[in-house]
């Protein structure tokens, strides 16, 4: 059949009948169904065993993704049948509580309805279920989360308030359908949060940093066989180097190396005296340190570069083609210490898989005319 849905479709079924070792007539058997679905109504449905393990490939195929090794652990949640403000909003805050398991994460994903021909039937606004505000102020400064200025101005716009301190956690807002945007706040029981002490410096204590214990990515699209999911948000665990080298230290967002190395006495004039890399590494300290003391789960860059050579072996094993993007797998901090940094990868795309969409502001600004911002950067 040409179709470019049933060519996904083909290669994804028969991708999972071989993998999981089921007989060539049934995969005929469902092919065939898929095929005169797509003739009748240009689409087809996938099961629910199909969806369960299109979202494992889907992980196991991202390049991007330093902690794949545990793929098929990944906890699938089917909520195609959501179809409420309150039934996705729902379906979300089980989501955060599963995955948080008072702070033991738990790798899991909840997928909404696909893609339609009319659009899409269930979309999320928000970067990640749990993030930062960022309120900007009249001088240019932000304080709280630079990275979410666009969202935290939405969401006033939507008749929020925020604290207006560094680190409120922003509401989520869903839209169903062509439905006007929909926003809720987290209760304060769903989220776990983590105070950033290091064991050594208390001046540094008085930075008074903190970060949530999940990431919860909720922007991003899921492709299985040629089916689009736009809402199917999903998490895995934190390395300690996504907070502590990116989050904590990037100029475009909470800015606090500086801070850092003065609360250690470091000599900020020269570069040559490598006050930023002595400075990142208490920041990773401290990060390693308030996660392991709260009892929730983390993976310093180390071991979760060893995890990933494990996987490399494993997929060799099976005979599957590795693919990743040296960029995103190298570790912010000491990659040469890692075989990563050693090696090169094959950056092709393969399906399923996460995927980029377009910007849900981008889409309000034309519709509405009232959103004061262009869209969010990637």
């Amino acid at each position: 059949m040409e179709h470019p849905i049933y060519q996904k479709a083909e290669d994804f079924i028969r991708q999972y009948y071989k993998e999981n070792g089921f007989n060539e007539a049934a995969c005929e058997a469902r092919l065939a169904e898929i095929c005169l679905s797509i003739r009748q109504s240009g689409t087809y449905q996938h099961t629910s065993e199909e969806l369960t393990y299109g979202a494992k490939l889907a992980w196991r195929n991202s390049n991007r993704c330093i902690g794949r090794l545990f793929w098929n652990s990944l906890s699938v949640s089917d909520k195609r049948d959501a179809a409420s403000e309150e039934q996705v909003k729902e379906a979300l805050l089980e989501h955060i509580e599963y995955a948080t398991n008072g702070g033991k994460i738990r790798s899991a994903v909840t997928i909404f309805k696909p893609s339609e021909n009319t659009g899409d039937p269930v979309r999320i606004y928000n970067h990640q279920l749990i993030r930062y505000a960022g309120y900007r102020q009249e001088d240019g400064s932000v304080i709280g989360d630079p990275h979410s200025v666009e969202m935290t101005e939405f969401c006033i716009q939507l008749g929020w308030e925020g604290k207006g301190s560094p680190f409120d956690i922003l509401p989520i807002v869903i839209q169903i359908g062509e439905n006007e945007p929909y926003l809720f706040e987290i209760p304060e029981s769903y989220i776990k949060e983590v105070q950033i002490t290091h064991p050594e410096n208390v001046t540094f204590n008085e930075l008074g940093l903190k970060w949530y214990a999940v990431p919860i990515i909720s922007e991003m699209k899921l492709e299985i066989g040629g089916i689009d999911y736009p809402a199917a948000p999903f998490n895995g665990w934190y390395m300690e180097t996504e907070i502590a080298a990116r989050n904590f230290t990037d100029e475009n967002r909470y800015n606090v190396l500086r801070d850092t190395a003065k609360a250690f006495g470091l000599n900020t004039q020269l570069q040559s005296a490598m006050w930023k890399d002595r400075a990142v590494i208490e920041l990773c300290t401290a990060v390693m340190h308030s996660f392991k003391q709260a009892g929730v789960s983390i993976v310093d860059h180390h071991t979760a570069s060893q995890q990933f050579e494990l996987f490399e072996k494993k997929e060799i094993e099976e005979g599957r083609n590795i693919t990743g993007d040296w960029t995103w797998l190298i570790p912010p901090v000491s990659p040469a210490s890692t075989h990563i940094f050693h090696k090169a990868y094959d950056n092709t795309w393969k399906s399923p898989n996460f995927f980029y969409q377009a910007s849900l502001f981008e889409k309000s600004e034309t519709q509405k005319n009232t959103c004061p911002f262009t869209g969010v950067s990637k």
